[in-house]
């Protein structure tokens, strides 16, 4: 009767292990299991150099969202992003959507920029004002070379 009582202990505490494990790598992996609150806004871009799918999207600082999806539109052979919003936010229709860099060479994230309208977008929009990362080494073969 002993060696049962220890049996079922070990395996309460496998099985609380195993639990606890999938909570973390949920809540690591950053994965909704639901769908989540949110609505998706789409901005078009020249280049998403570096930017991943899962970045965060930033307003006054705030993590306000994530990039949901990296796509290319074959007419404007612009890329086009995919972003998840926080429902209950409103994000106006001038609004600028910049694809920044956190720290000298970290992860692109995309930033935006409050706008003046009264008129704000509704989900499926798209933001029109958008600002490609800068190149820096682009900008370090110009310095180099001359051509500043």
């Amino acid at each position: 009767m002993q060696r049962k009582g220890i049996e079922t202990a070990v395996g309460v505490f496998v099985l609380i292990g195993i639990l606890c494990v999938a909570y973390l790598a949920i809540r690591l992996g950053r994965m909704e299991m639901f769908g989540g609150d949110y609505y998706t806004l789409s901005a078009y871009f020249t280049t998403v150099t570096g930017l991943k799918t899962g970045a965060p999207v930033e307003l006054a600082g705030v993590e306000v969202g994530r990039v949901d999806s990296i796509g290319l539109d074959m007419q404007t052979q612009m890329a086009v992003v995919q972003l998840k919003i926080q429902n209950g936010l409103e994000i106006k229709d001038d609004a600028i959507a910049s694809i920044k860099t956190s720290g000298l060479i970290g992860d692109k994230f995309i930033r935006l920029t409050v706008g003046g309208s009264p008129q704000t977008l509704k989900p499926g929009d798209t933001i029109i004002d958008t600002e490609a990362p800068l190149d820096i080494e682009e900008l370090i073969g110009k310095f180099v070379f001359g051509k500043v």
